[in-house]
């Protein structure tokens, strides 16, 4: 439920999950099938409060601050374009103190979301300060010890570079960025009676913004199903109708504003979200974990999506038997995940069954590696898969949503000697994998999250105060 929780005077604080595509990459592209997503426990936390102005002094500026990132600032000017175009917002750039490259999901989540609430409420937009901070395995540490963020215990790390040097771990930053700015912005402008987040429309609402604006961010009308796990939380997803968002006006366009308003409430007759989303079907059994583990060297997924469906294009006949399997095989996944999670009150010992679906899923996910010339699980990852896999207590891993180098997900007995066993292995463990697409696995750690059935909600704003100059 997510009820803002306003310790301090004008100030409301909301986080959203990260994520991991455990079944299902490639596939939840298409809308005749679905992907196995997992919210995690890592979040992204946005903090906002009212900016502070003098007697009389009248501003139009909001402040983004990522203070575990050096030069991490952006201020904004806003305004209220005229023929209904909505808000226009534009960086300023002349502060000392101000980051002089652009954010563009920050600025696209801010324009989006400015729109949509000076659509729905006639009272001006005050100055504000928003604070974003990222819990600590949503970057590789190469700027900081872990060591420092293990000793002092802190929710967050200061990774001490800048934004742009951070090496990420694949968990879904912008979605969850995205998700997270924007629902503190509608939570911190709008009453509860424009809209509640803790109702099914409002949360629907804020979905449809986020995915709408997180596509115009990017450039391009992706699947959704990180927003929807931002949103929503660990889920089956399919994903909406990418027509819905490839016509909506640009910023500034006359009838921008009421165009977005329409799309995000649904009421435009042809244009109606279609996006399915279904909690009830996914499960981690009682006394499983699923776990992340950072390989500390990214992959460049638009160029591998890229190939892989022109290769789907090239083969249909070919592609569409290797989907259909790999589509069955995501379904036994979920199916038998549940089936563990209902066997309540009795000691589940015997995954083997998961063990022989999650084996076939790779096995089919290597096929189509090979038959698209796609390192989807490049050899690097087949050999570190395999040594977790062996370790007893480890019911086996993907390298999950698109592929590559990101960090890879394991299944594993949620026992702190299988646990302390493979930190121990993976503390050592080290591997050359040039020949892999000119990448290379270095240091290789274990991540400290776990699934997260939950999706946004609100977090006590006092959880940030040492971040606050």
């Amino acid at each position: 439920m997510l009820v803002p929780k306003k310790t301090e005077p004008g100030a409301i604080a909301v986080s959203a999950p990260g994520k991991v595509l455990l079944a299902g990459g490639y596939l939840v592209l298409d809308r005749d099938y679905t992907g196995l997503v997992f919210g995690l426990d890592a979040r992204i936390h946005v903090h906002v409060q009212t900016l502070p102005t003098c007697a009389g002094v009248i501003l139009s500026e909001i402040i983004v601050r990522s203070p575990q990132f050096r030069d991490a600032e952006w201020r904004y000017g806003y305004r209220l374009t005229e023929d209904d175009g909505g808000i226009q917002v534009t960086q300023l750039k002349g502060h000392s103190t101000s980051s002089q490259s652009r954010n563009r999901f920050v600025e696209t989540a801010l324009t989006y979301a400015l729109t949509y609430i000076s659509s729905l409420s006639s009272s001006g937009i005050e100055p504000a300060s928003i604070t974003i901070l990222a819990d600590t395995d949503y970057y590789s540490h190469a700027g900081a010890s872990w060591h420092e963020f293990v000793e002092t215990k802190a929710r967050f790390l200061d990774f001490k570079v800048p934004l742009t040097q951070a090496h990420k771990t694949g968990l879904g930053s912008s979605a969850a960025l995205v998700t997270a700015f924007t629902a503190a912005l509608l939570s911190h402008y709008l009453p509860p009676d424009a809209i509640s987040l803790n109702s099914e429309s409002g949360r629907t609402r804020l979905h449809n913004l986020a995915q709408a604006a997180h596509c115009a961010a990017q450039g391009k009308v992706g699947s959704g199903f990180d927003v929807a796990a931002a949103v929503y939380g660990s889920c089956i997803y399919k994903r909406f109708s990418p027509s819905l968002l490839e016509g909506l006006v640009e910023v500034g366009t006359a009838g921008f504003s009421s165009h977005l308003r329409s799309l995000i409430e649904g009421t435009d007759p042809m244009r109606k979200w279609d996006t399915l989303v279904n909690k009830s079907a996914v499960s981690v059994p009682k006394g499983l974990r699923l776990l992340m583990c950072d390989v500390d060297c990214g992959s460049e997924t638009v160029g591998m999506v890229k190939t892989v469906l022109n290769w789907r294009r090239s083969k249909p006949e070919e592609a569409a038997l290797l989907w259909a399997a790999l589509q069955k095989g995501n379904e036994d996944l979920a199916e038998e995940m549940k089936r563990l999670a209902q066997l309540s009150g009795s000691s589940v010992t015997d995954y083997e069954n998961l063990r022989v679906i999650i084996l076939t899923i790779r096995s089919l996910i290597r096929e189509m590696s090979e038959q698209a010339g796609v390192p989807i699980e490049p050899k690097a990852q087949t050999d570190l898969l395999d040594v977790c896999s062996r370790l007893p207590g480890v019911i086996g891993g993907v390298v999950p949503g698109a592929g590559g180098f990101d960090a890879v997900a394991l299944l594993v007995e949620d026992k702190e000697d299988v646990i302390r066993e493979l930190r121990s292995v993976l503390d050592g463990y080290r591997v050359d994998a040039t020949e892999d697409g000119g990448a290379s696995i270095g240091k290789v750690r274990l991540l400290g999250v776990k699934q997260e059935m939950e999706g946004i909600r609100a977090e006590e704003t006092d959880l940030y105060s040492n971040w606050f100059r």
